[in-house]
């Protein structure tokens, strides 16, 4: 069988839980997450979307961390 965005998310989310745009990326090469996720829920898997602070590359000029929010998809 073909692998393909929609497939390999969908066993990514049951062997792993959950989900960012950035393990997308590096994990399935996927750069378009919330469109497959999109495609999974209209398909009737219920995704849980969390909202998680995560640390970017950046610092301020004091020397802090900047943060950022991004989407975290869950699988029930």
């Amino acid at each position: 069988m073909k692998q393909t965005h929609y497939s390999r998310l969908l066993d990514y989310l049951k062997n792993y839980g959950s989900i960012t745009s950035l393990e997308a990326i590096r994990d399935l090469g996927n750069t378009r997450l919330s469109a497959t996720i999109f495609d999974l829920k209209r398909d009737g898997y219920i995704i849980d979307t969390d909202m998680v602070k995560v640390a970017t590359r950046f610092t301020k000029p004091n020397g802090d961390k900047v943060f950022t929010n991004v989407a975290k998809y869950t699988l029930n």
